[in-house]
């Protein structure tokens, strides 16, 4: 196991308190504010610890503060409702006595029904795509700074874009933006803990794909950005350390808001997930 995805998990295993409560930590890396998929991860690790015998289905959060990653987490879980067929949480996460971030998870037992779904894009596998040594050798001396530092470090989520043209300024005419992820390492088989990793996964690059037909990213330094709210539906079992395309898209970029919107498929065309998030895009003042 990478030590970038020891770290993840450590990060992912938070502190009990008390009943219904939790401490998670955020890794000390220099960032100004702490990273949306962690608060995300964390809090659905708060909720599946304190429900028994089910896998969440569907979860919703806002974001309402930034993240103070120099400071601990307390993840406050409401047990909502168990029934028998459904059970409900509500988790708060607290810094400096307020509220950061507000989510609702509801989990459930499968049924049997009848099924269908979303095929999977055909594009490239990520066999025949640059890999990580090739990206740092090839792809990274061209990209801008922010692209190529971000991509220098040490991560617990491998990314493998298709249409890696578009962070060298390429215009995406229909916007559709494809990203092959896992991580960079065997995680434990037990499926709450695929379903956290895949949360934590699910926001990154989801937001950039708002700028992808104006042929500009987030990475740039003339925009200002953050998540406002983010859903995330499991629709079927997967394992988050094997190949998942994520499939992006953005219906809507205005008023300094983006909305994005993206479908998770596992290797052989199943379809796992659904995300959708809005987020904050604003060109920086010039003073």
């Amino acid at each position: 196991m990478s030590s970038a995805v020891q770290d993840l998990l450590a990060i992912l295993d938070l502190e009990p308190l008390e009943v219904n409560l939790f401490r998670g930590r955020s890794p000390q890396v220099g960032w100004q504010r702490v990273f949306g998929g962690q608060v995300i991860g964390q809090a659905l690790v708060a909720a599946c610890r304190t429900v028994e015998g089910r896998l969440a289905h569907s979860l919703h959060a806002y974001f309402l503060l930034p993240g103070d990653p120099k400071v601990p987490i307390v993840y406050d879980v409401e047990r909502i409702r168990d029934g028998k067929s459904f059970a409900t949480r509500h988790v708060k996460a607290i810094q400096h006595g307020q509220p950061i971030f507000s989510m609702s998870v509801s989990f459930h037992n499968n049924e049997e029904g009848d099924s269908h779904q979303a095929a999977m894009p055909d594009v490239p596998g990520p066999e025949d795509l640059p890999n990580e040594t090739e990206v740092r050798e090839r792809i990274l001396p061209l990209m801008p700074d922010p692209v190529r530092k971000y991509y220098e470090r040490e991560r617990p989520i491998e990314l493998r874009p298709v249409e890696f043209d578009r962070y060298r300024g390429k215009k995406i005419a229909d916007g559709r933006f494809h990203i092959w992820i896992r991580t960079t390492g065997r995680l434990p088989d037990d499926p709450a803990i695929h379903q956290c990793v895949l949360a934590y996964a699910s926001d990154m690059a989801l937001l950039d794909t708002a700028l992808a037909q104006h042929g500009r990213t987030l990475f740039e330094k003339d925009f200002m950005a953050a998540s406002l709210d983010h859903a995330l539906w499991l629709h079927r079992p997967f394992r988050a350390d094997e190949w998942l395309l994520y499939s992006q898209d953005s219906p809507s970029l205005y008023g300094g808001r983006g909305f994005a919107r993206g479908l998770i498929h596992r290797r052989d065309g199943t379809l796992v997930a659904s995300v959708a998030q809005e987020g904050l895009i604003r060109l920086r003042r010039q003073i």
